[in-house]
């Protein structure tokens, strides 16, 4: 129902309670008058209508008083309800905005922390827009918004303030497609960081990691943190790459079966840092190959 249709009812009733009310009046005060007009030469009636109007007036004001307050009261609550939906439009507002503030100061401190690890890197980093997924389960690729055009080659490391993300291996102009580092192709040389054990780190997926040709009789435990060997010239040392999260010693076999939870939260990756140390390689070794 439209307000203009509700305020219409609103009016026709307030002028039949009136009417009602002025019909009431009408009738007492002629009643009254006619008792007054015989008073004086009938003391006996005088008295008889008297007893006989003092209740009626009675109810009549308490009609009357009921009937007031009735209507102030129903008049308040339209006014309460208008102002209920008025404060619930409000509210909905209100929450629709912080919602939009939070994730706002979110991709704040997310941005925030890529910068402090852009100011602490060693190497030249190009900031990179996660803007797609591979679904397939045994590819394990994210594109970028990054290409040629931006300095990007094939064969480059992508992170992030966490750790190893993956490596490039398709550029086009404008975009790149990078293989994550839990991709089951994926294989990386690793220490562990503690007892300086050497291993290779391969993806198996969301499981994360497996890191495989440890010895039994190698120093590793649970919550030893993973870290890339250096060796091979595509990952530089030191980096993080995960934390190991079982041991298993198997009677047969002479390696130990090591899991490890990857550092990167791969479900929740939005940038990524290029490492173009790799295209500046390239540049300098075309030129030698020009200059030779």
């Amino acid at each position: 129902m439209s307000k203009q249709s509700k305020d219409r009812k609103t009016r026709i009733g307030a002028l039949r309670l009136r009417s009602v009310l002025l019909a009431v009046s009408l009738l007492l005060g002629g009643l009254v008058l006619l008792a007054y007009t015989f008073g004086g030469r009938f003391g006996v009636s005088h008295q008889i209508t008297l007893e006989i109007l003092g209740p009626l007036q009675s109810i009549s004001a308490k009609v009357t008083s009921a009937a007031r307050t009735f209507w102030e009261d129903y008049v308040d609550l339209l006014s309460v309800r208008e102002e209920n939906i008025r404060l619930k439009a409000m509210l909905r507002s209100y929450e629709e905005d912080l919602a939009t503030y939070r994730e706002a100061y979110t991709t704040y401190l997310r941005l925030q922390q890529e910068l402090d690890f852009r100011k602490g890197t060693d190497f030249p980093p190009l900031t990179a827009r996660v803007i797609g997924k591979d679904p397939s389960f045994w590819f394990h690729t994210i594109i970028v918004d990054r290409g040629e055009n931006d300095g990007v080659v094939e064969g480059m490391v992508a992170l992030n303030s966490n750790g190893i993300v993956g490596q490039v291996i398709h550029v086009s102009n404008n975009y790149s497609k990078v293989l994550l580092a839990i991709a089951p192709s994926s294989a990386i040389d690793v220490f562990v960081q503690k007892s300086r054990v050497r291993g290779i780190l391969k993806g198996v997926g969301e499981g994360g990691y497996l890191l495989h040709y440890v010895l039994k009789n190698a120093e590793v435990n649970q919550g030893d943190h993973i870290v890339t060997a250096g060796i091979g010239g595509v990952f530089a040392s030191g980096i993080p790459v995960g934390t190991v999260s079982a041991v298993h010693r198997k009677k047969r076999g002479m390696f130990l079966e090591i899991e490890v939870e990857p550092s990167v939260d791969f479900q929740r990756l939005e940038f990524v840092q290029l490492n173009l140390s790799l295209q500046q390689s390239l540049i300098q070794g075309k030129i030698d190959s020009s200059g030779g």
